[in-house]
C-alpha cells in the first residue's frame, strides 16, 4: 500500500483492524472451549443481522458522500476536501460507526463474546492510530474549515 505524502499517513486499512481482531476473537473462541452471550441461536442471528445491514448502509451511505465530493475514503491518500454533507453533517466517522456495527452484529451473529468484549480495543486502535491522524491532517490541511466542522459534528453520534 502506497502512503501519499499529502495524507493523514495511516498505514494500515482500518477494514483490516476490525477484521483481523473479529477473526482473531472467534478463533479464541474455539481455543477457550463453550462461551456463549446466552441470546439463544436465532436471537442473535437477527440482531447480528441487524446491527451488520445497519453498519453496511451506513458505511454505503458514508462512500456515497466521499464520491459524491470527489474526494478518496482512504486514509492513506490524499483528501480534496472535507466532506460535511449527508451522513457527515450527524457524524465525522459514519465509516468507522459503519464497520463497528459490522463487526457487533458478526460477534454477535457467530455468539463470540471474546470478540465482542475486544470491539473497545478495536475502537481504541482506530481512534488513536487512525482517527487521530485523519484530524490532525485535516486541521492542517483544511485549518478553520475543518475546525469548524468539527465544532459543530460530533465524532461517533
Amino acid at each position: 500500500m502506497k502512503v501519499d505524502e499529502d495524507s493523514a499517513r495511516v498505514r494500515f486499512p482500518p477494514p483490516f483492524v476490525f477484521l483481523g481482531t473479529l477473526l482473531l476473537g472467534l478463533a479464541a473462541e474455539r481455543l477457550t472451549g463453550p462461551l456463549t452471550l446466552g441470546l439463544g441461536r436465532m436471537p442473535a442471528i437477527l440482531l447480528g443481522a441487524t446491527l451488520f445491514a445497519a453498519g453496511f448502509a451506513l458505511d454505503l451511505l458514508a462512500m456515497g458522500r466521499f464520491r459524491r465530493a470527489d474526494t478518496r475514503p482512504e486514509p492513506w491518500l490524499a483528501s480534496a476536501r472535507v466532506v460535511t454533507a449527508g451522513i457527515y453533517a450527524r457524524t465525522r466517522n459514519p465509516m468507522y460507526l459503519g464497520m463497528a456495527l459490522i463487526y457487533a452484529g458478526l460477534a454477535i451473529a457467530f455468539d463470540g463474546p471474546i470478540a465482542l468484549l475486544l470491539l473497545p480495543a478495536v475502537l481504541a486502535v482506530i481512534q488513536t492510530q487512525v482517527i487521530a491522524r485523519e484530524e490532525r491532517y485535516l486541521e492542517a490541511k483544511f485549518g478553520d474549515e475543518y475546525r469548524a466542522y468539527k465544532g459543530r459534528v460530533r465524532r461517533w453520534l
